[in-house]
């Protein structure tokens, strides 16, 4: 009898570009799977894998949508993002299922991003109506001098996977209210989440060409997307090679927004109270796998309260419990990908390589649950070298080195003795060190007894020296000035 074979197999849900208001295939009718980073079997779907031309039409239906857009009234722009909000309210859980499986955080962190999303959407809605220019005394009474806001044009949108709905939100949002067209390319890990967000506006009813999402390998689409002459502004969330890299290409009269890397640290003085000085690292070091800007990763601790603080680090961290992002209980999930993965323990290596202590972690799980995923125990260092690797690099995982110091100042010199400048606390009851530290930290984010992580969407985001480029802050109301140029008109009558 012969014998058959059943080869079973699953359908992988294929999603396209979206230009000119189509959804439509690449032009090389090339494709990528994205893949769950907590079962690298299990594709979550299909996606272009687009090259210029793609990103040419693009910005050409870009460019052909603004004279349009930029015209229409600001009432009408913001009840298209209040629609999209909607729909995105309205799919909170399917959303946050999409995102979980994509990305790996887990499911409820998933479900405060889309809310937030949604909310970012609102916020920038109600801004963008009252964001104008000012009108200026002067001694001739029969004239008026004033400034108005105009739109840019074409803005690239490029985003990174970490919070893969809720920086584009942030980007997106004051982009269109204030007149501006948009060509978004996401993060090649998580295409989905992305795309369901131009999806909302699409059924908001948002104008073809307004908004157009092309998903692609940077290294094929990144360079048109920066250099095309249409392109009147690039805002850019990632590494700070690739920040630089892009600052580089951009045309003389082409603005950038850049939101880079972080080596972001937090002072632990010896009046501080360990107990919450231990949970707002783990918090601030662990949450999201460690994959935030902002991510505590760096601890610099009083010498007096050093080894209380490193007991009660480990206990807590200790207490963290591993897993897939649908489990409860769970804080922490998989690593985005296997680069990231082999990124982690490499810095793992490099730690015991310059001489420091390895108190917990730092170990790649690989059996049961684990074996599928991109999973890592949280490490924890002591005895650093403020000069070594771990100490000075950005890692971008749930690893942390902690630093003694005998002093405030010496806390504050290492603190400082860094390339970037994105993200910085201190932990104490003393209200003149506090404020002093406010002062003294080299750092666009400086926080108080509260974890280096997290930002309000109405206040401005954005660090120093090679966080960013310091030129437009993201969020709140002052994130609408970058996307828009002033005209000072004289008006004699």
């Amino acid at each position: 009898m012969k014998k058959v074979i059943v080869v079973l197999t699953t359908k992988v849900a294929t999603f396209n570009n979206y230009i000119n208001g189509e959804w439509q295939e690449s032009v090389n009718k090339k494709s990528f799977y994205s893949v769950n980073p907590a079962n690298n079997e299990d594709i979550v779907g299909s996606f272009q894998a687009s090259n210029e031309q793609d990103v040419q039409l693009a910005i050409e239906a870009a460019q052909k949508a603004f004279p349009s857009w930029s015209q229409i009234a600001p009432s009408k722009r913001a009840s298209i993002l209040n629609q999209a909000a909607s729909i995105l309210e309205q799919n909170v859980q399917a959303l946050a299922e999409e995102l979980t499986r994509e990305e790996g955080k887990h499911v409820d962190d998933a479900k405060n991003e889309v809310i937030r999303s949604a909310q970012t959407l609102r916020y920038y809605a109600v801004e963008g109506q009252s964001f104008t220019g000012e009108t200026f005394p002067n001694d001739d009474s029969n004239m008026k001098v004033s400034t108005e806001r105009e739109p840019l044009g074409v803005v690239s949108v490029i985003t990174p996977w970490n919070f893969p709905l809720s920086i584009p939100a942030r980007k997106i949002a004051p982009a269109l209210i204030t007149g501006n067209t948009v060509v978004f390319k996401p993060s090649s890990d998580t295409p989905l989440i992305a795309l369901r967000l131009v999806e909302a506006l699409d059924k908001a009813g948002i104008p073809k060409g307004v908004i157009n999402f092309v998903t692609g390998k940077a290294s094929d689409v990144g360079d048109l997307l920066v250099t095309h002459p249409a392109v009147r502004a690039v805002t850019f969330t990632g590494s700070t090679a690739a920040g630089e890299d892009i600052h580089k290409k951009a045309g003389f009269t082409t603005r950038t927004q850049m939101e880079l890397g972080g080596k972001n640290p937090l002072i632990v003085m010896d009046d501080a109270d360990i107990n919450l000085a231990a949970t707002l690292v783990v918090n601030g070091g662990f949450s999201l796998t460690g994959q935030a800007c902002t991510g505590t990763s760096r601890v610099i601790v009083l010498r007096d309260v050093k080894d209380e603080f490193v007991q009660k680090l480990v206990e807590k961290t200790s207490a963290l419990k591993i897993g897939h992002g649908f489990e409860p209980g769970v804080k922490i999930g998989p690593l985005a990908n296997e680069k990231q993965l082999k990124n982690v323990l490499k810095y793992v290596e490099y730690g015991k390589q310059d001489g420091a202590t390895l108190e917990y972690g730092g170990v790649h799980l690989t059996s049961g649950e684990y074996q599928k995923g991109f999973y890592v125990k949280p490490a924890i260092f002591t005895n650093v070298n403020p000069n070594s690797r771990i100490a000075k690099e950005e890692i971008f995982g749930p690893v942390v080195a902690v630093i003694e110091v005998d002093t405030y100042e010496e806390a504050i010199a290492i603190a400082n003795d860094v390339e970037y400048g994105l993200s910085a606390s201190i932990v104490t009851n003393n209200l003149r060190i506090a404020n002093q530290f406010t002062k003294d930290i080299q750092a666009g984010t400086v926080k108080v007894n509260r974890t280096t992580t997290g930002n309000l969407m109405n206040a401005p985001f954005g660090g120093l020296k090679k966080s960013s480029t310091s030129t437009f802050r993201e969020s709140g109301r002052v994130g609408l000035e970058f996307f828009t140029q002033l005209k000072t008109v004289y008006m004699g009558y």
